[in-house]
C-alpha cells in the first residue's frame, strides 16, 4: 500500500478530498475537517509553513511524539484546500512528551488555531500507531446529509438496523466497506465522551456515524480513499431515503444475493 509522503502530496490529497466532500454536500460552511499524520517528517514542510511556533496540544499523545500530523484549521472550507493549501492547513511536530508540539503555517493563513475536533484526530491517530502500528494515516469528519438524515430515526439508530439500511442496495457497498458503520448515540461535539467513543469505535472500523451530526472515517492510504470509503456508505443511505419517500415498496439486496456476492470476493464480514 502506498501513500504520500512529501507534504505536497498529502496537501494535495487532502484538497481533492474536500473538494469531493464539498461535492457530496457534506461539508457546509466551515464544518468538516481533515488530518493526515506520518511518521517520518516531510524534508519540504517549511517550503509550505515557514512560520513556527509552540503549540498546546489539546490531549496529550505520547504516541505520537516525533510524529507529523497536517490538519486544517478552525472555520476553515475545505473546499478551499485544493485552491489555498497553506490558507487552510497547517503541521505540528509533536514533541517528545506528546503534549506539545511546533507549529508549521503560512502568512497566508485564515485560521488562528486548528479545527476545534483536533482532539478527535489526534486521539485516533495516537490510537491506530499504539495499536496497529502504522506509518501513516487519513482521517476526516463530515457531515454526509443522507447518512445524518437517516440517523435521526430512532429505529435505525443502532448497528445493526443502520447497517442493514445502508448496504442492502449497492452490492459493492460490502466489498469495500465489510465492516459496516458503528452507530454512536448522539454526543456533545468535541467533547470527551464523543473523543473515546470515536476512538474505540475505529479499532474495528473504517467508518463511525456520530448521530445527528456526522461521521468520521480513518484510511491507511490517503484522505481521498477515505472519503471514497464514505462514498460508499453514503450511495447507500441515498438510495435507503429515496425507498423510504415510496413507502419502502423497494426490495433491495436479499441475504442469499449479499451472500454470494460475499463468497465471489472472499470478504472477510459479520455483517451477513
Amino acid at each position: 500500500m502506498t501513500h504520500p509522503t512529501t507534504a505536497a502530496g498529502i496537501l494535495a490529497s487532502m484538497g481533492k478530498a474536500g473538494a469531493r466532500l464539498d461535492h457530496m454536500g457534506a461539508c457546509e460552511a466551515g464544518a468538516g475537517n481533515i488530518s493526515v499524520s506520518i511518521k517520518e517528517t516531510p524534508t519540504d514542510v517549511a517550503d509550505f509553513f515557514p512560520e513556527t511556533s509552540t503549540l498546546e496540544l489539546p490531549v496529550a499523545v505520547p504516541g505520537l511524539a516525533g510524529w507529523t500530523v497536517f490538519v486544517t484549521g478552525s472555520g476553515c472550507r475545505l473546499r478551499e484546500i485544493h485552491a489555498d493549501p497553506t490558507a487552510n492547513v497547517s503541521a505540528v511536530v509533536i514533541d517528545k512528551t506528546g503534549t506539545t508540539a511546533t507549529w508549521y503555517r503560512s502568512s497566508d493563513r485564515t485560521y488562528s488555531k486548528p479545527t476545534s475536533e483536533f482532539n478527535s484526530h489526534l486521539g485516533v491517530h495516537e490510537d491506530q500507531v499504539v495499536r496497529r502500528g502504522v506509518e501513516f494515516q487519513a482521517v476526516l469528519h463530515a457531515q454526509p446529509p443522507y447518512l445524518v438524515t437517516l440517523s435521526h430515526i430512532a429505529s435505525l439508530r443502532n448497528d445493526d438496523d443502520f447497517n442493514h439500511a445502508v448496504f442492502r442496495w449497492e452490492p459493492e457497498t460490502i466489498v469495500q466497506v465489510p465492516e459496516g458503520i458503528k452507530v454512536l448515540d448522539f454526543m456533545v461535539p468535541g467533547g470527551e465522551e464523543l473523543g473515546r467513543n470515536n476512538v474505540e469505535s475505529l479499532r474495528d472500523h473504517q467508518i463511525v456515524l456520530w448521530s445527528k451530526h456526522g461521521i468520521m472515517a480513518r484510511s491507511d492510504e490517503s484522505p481521498l480513499a477515505g472519503v471514497d470509503k464514505v462514498e460508499y456508505v453514503e450511495a447507500g443511505a441515498m438510495y435507503e431515503y429515496r425507498n423510504l419517500t415510496i413507502g419502502g415498496r423497494g426490495e433491495g439486496i436479499h441475504a442469499f444475493e449479499h451472500q454470494a456476492v460475499i463468497d465471489a470476493f472472499g470478504v472477510k464480514t459479520t455483517l451477513y
